[in-house]
């Protein structure tokens, strides 16, 4: 699978501990996104199609696509970003496991062609609004 997108591979290790351990729980990924032209956002083919993957994907590892907002402006900082979408998982490993699921080779290859730029944040999953 051609994946574009480099991991932050100390934080993956953190992740990879975390999701080991006895200690292993909820975590909410905070995903900051700029759109190619191609993607169509927000009413585009491509994007609409990986929005049904992706919510699919995140499905068959029992985790939630919570929300999506787009972002109207950015008053202070220069990261591009077109929308913000919070994912519930239920542990660190279900968020490692997407890579083994059968919608992920799609899931990406969607992601690779509509994403420019992703951030992508760890979060306390108790403390966010969920509704």
């Amino acid at each position: 699978m051609n994946d574009t997108f480099a991991p932050n591979l100390e934080e993956y290790e953190i992740i990879k501990k975390i999701a080991a351990s006895s200690n292993d729980g909820p975590v909410l990924m905070i995903n900051i996104n700029k759109y190619s032209p191609e993607a169509g956002f927000p009413n585009g083919e491509p994007y609409s199609e990986w929005m049904k993957v992706l919510a699919t994907l995140v499905d068959q590892v029992g985790a939630k696509l919570l929300w999506k907002v787009p972002v109207l402006g950015q008053p202070v900082g220069l990261q591009a970003a077109d929308e913000i979408l919070g994912a519930w998982y239920p542990s660190h490993k279900s968020f490692l496991s997407l890579r083994d699921q059968p919608a992920s080779e799609e899931s990406f290859r969607l992601r690779n062609l509509c994403v420019l730029e992703a951030v992508v944040h760890r979060c306390p999953e108790n403390i966010i609004p969920k509704g």
